[in-house]
């Protein structure tokens, strides 16, 4: 049947197949709660979530005669996991994919989105990739997924970690073509403060929460060695005045003591690893309030380089810088966010929470599950006005968004519950939605 152009039936038909069904309410009873700050769990309780929000906590039965009814048995009822340091178009493909195929590359992204979201990550924050469209088909519904906070494509220089372009590709014609990697949105190349400032204008035109500058050399890009540092104090700034001005804010990745020390004389809130940074510099976040996002990465990331290669050698050059930055962290007491930074394989990614309950080298298992929940929240609260989730998550309180995990244990006592999702997160909801539910079974 056809309707002419601008017919009200149009209208009718796009609200009739587009509109998503919200969520019913549900009542969690007999829970113990973590509430995403607390080192110990709650007395038994009763949790009503009303639509997407947690309307109600009571010690007391909470009657809600339409509700759907979850008996917790005990169970333990905390936040969904954030992950801070995520590249979600980047998990399952290869180095050569990652810029190839776009249909291809979102589709294996959107499955491991929803393999994400079944490990109970109810967010993550993507600092670098062409993932805007894989956040719209979650956020409408055609995905199962995280929430997820985009940069958008990560802003280089020339050789800048980032720059996955071959020798072949140059000499840059200034003002010329874009190369692939720029095309698709997973990086794009800025040598000027006017050129970075019309590349972050326009991660945030497309709806980027934060903006990603690398500020250093990198471990994955062939071209970077770890120890340059990149970007000019001018061209750092150019990004933070235009994040400003949108209300948000700059992340930079950085490894050495100058690359950081640049990127907090520019203004930038937010430093991405620092493994390789020296006791100056740790005291300098702490003085200027920066926050640190460190990721405690496995030794298979470093060993999935091959043995010989550039990549390999910068990877034996970092790594033992992790324990130490994680020393410095705490001993200055530095905002620390968690994130994983898996990058090109599928294996990894399983365990995310493997990583995370790594942390318990330097945190106990109640800081850690508060890093990766409530802390975790505050640092995504940073975007301000440009926060695609306006509200509360991370903690499971009166009036937060209902992102929450059942636990079959006390995650408080054995953190390595949160590495085997499959068995022990009897339900993970998002949004108050459902996306499993194993206590019937």
């Amino acid at each position: 049947m056809l309707f002419p152009a601008g017919s009200r039936w149009l209208a009718i038909l796009a609200l009739t197949f587009c509109t998503s069904a919200s969520a019913g309410d549900v009542l969690f009873e007999n829970v113990r709660i973590f509430d995403g700050r607390s080192a110990t769990l709650s007395a038994p309780s009763h949790v009503l979530v009303k639509g997407n929000v947690i309307e109600r906590i009571s010690t007391a039965p909470i009657a809600a005669a339409d509700a759907q009814r979850v008996t917790g048995n005990g169970h333990t009822l905390m936040p969904g996991l954030i992950d801070n340091h995520w590249h979600a178009m980047l998990i399952r493909v290869t180095p050569a994919q990652a810029f190839g195929d776009v249909g291809y590359n979102n589709l294996l992204a959107g499955d491991e989105a929803t393999d994400t979201l079944m490990r109970g990550f109810t967010t993550v924050r993507d600092v670098g990739g062409p993932v805007f469209g894989l956040k719209q088909a979650i956020d409408e519904g055609i995905v199962k997924g995280p929430r997820i906070y985009p940069s958008g494509a990560m802003i280089t220089v020339t050789s800048g970690h980032g720059d996955f372009r071959q020798l072949t590709d140059l000499p840059r014609t200034i003002g010329g073509m874009l190369t692939r990697m720029e095309q698709v949105g997973g990086a794009i190349v800025a040598d000027s403060p006017d050129e970075v400032r019309v590349r972050t204008r326009e991660q945030l035109m497309q709806g980027a929460s934060q903006i990603k500058l690398t500020a250093g050399g990198g471990v994955s890009s062939p071209f970077s060695p770890v120890d340059v540092t990149t970007f000019t104090e001018a061209e750092l700034r150019a990004a933070v005045e235009a994040a400003e001005n949108w209300g948000t804010y700059v992340v930079a990745h950085a490894f050495t003591p100058a690359a950081i020390q640049r990127a907090v004389a520019a203004g930038v809130k937010c430093i991405e690893h620092g493994m390789l940074m020296d006791e100056a510099t740790a005291r300098l976040l702490a003085e200027k309030n920066i926050w640190l996002s460190l990721q405690p990465l496995p030794e298979g990331l470093r060993l999935g380089f091959p043995e010989g290669s550039v990549q390999r050698a910068k990877a034996d050059e970092v790594w033992p810088g992790i324990a130490r930055s994680y020393e410095f962290a705490r001993k200055y007491k530095i905002k620390t966010a968690w994130g994983t930074d898996v990058l090109f394989s599928r294996a990894l990614a399983q365990q995310q929470g493997a990583i995370l309950a790594s942390l318990t080298r330097w945190y106990t298992p109640a800081e850690a599950l508060v890093m990766a929940t409530s802390t975790n929240a505050e640092l995504l609260a940073m975007s301000g006005k440009r926060n695609p989730y306006p509200g509360k998550l991370g903690v499971v309180e009166q009036g937060a968004l209902a992102d929450l995990l059942l636990v079959d244990g006390n995650p408080l006592d054995n953190i390595n519950l949160i590495a085997d999702p499959a068995n022990n997160f009897k339900i993970i909801m998002k949004d108050g939605v459902i996306y499993k539910n194993t206590l019937s079974k």
